[in-house]
């Protein structure tokens, strides 16, 4: 049997039905201060999107969402959408789960590729190019 979601003791039908006064005094320090500040135009804009699209669901249309706004705290009015959000090149679908309420929105869309090394290109080292073919 699968446990219950909890946040600081919460289920997510109770964070939900939280106020957002209520739910920001359980956040840590320093999400709890951005949302305290106020959100800028393009965070508000967001969850006005976000609203629409849950509106959309319970109708039983698709919305997708796109957003440059990485620095966006997850609420849990946000859980079961999937938000695009920009990663410097491309949108990259992250699928809101309860557990990263809490966290930024940049937090699941990662900026940078790994690096995988292959064989040595144009202009490598002298000594490189005699690399054994396998």
């Amino acid at each position: 049997m699968p446990r219950e979601f909890t946040y600081r003791g919460y289920t997510l039908e109770q964070l939900q039905s939280m106020s957002m006064d209520e739910f920001i005094t359980l956040l840590p320090s320093r999400q709890r201060r951005s949302l305290h500040r106020g959100l800028p135009p393009e965070q508000r804009a967001l969850l006005e999107n976000v609203r629409k699209a849950k509106e959309a669901m319970r109708k039983g249309s698709n919305v997708t969402i796109k957003t440059h706004a990485r620095d966006m705290v997850i609420l849990p009015e946000m859980v079961g959408l999937t938000i695009h959000v920009h990663n410097g090149k491309e949108f990259v679908p992250v699928e809101i789960k309860p557990e990263m309420i809490g966290h930024y929105l940049g937090e699941f869309a990662v900026t940078n590729k790994p690096v995988k090394h292959g064989t040595p290109g144009i202009g490598a080292s002298r000594s490189s190019m005699y690399v054994p073919l396998k």
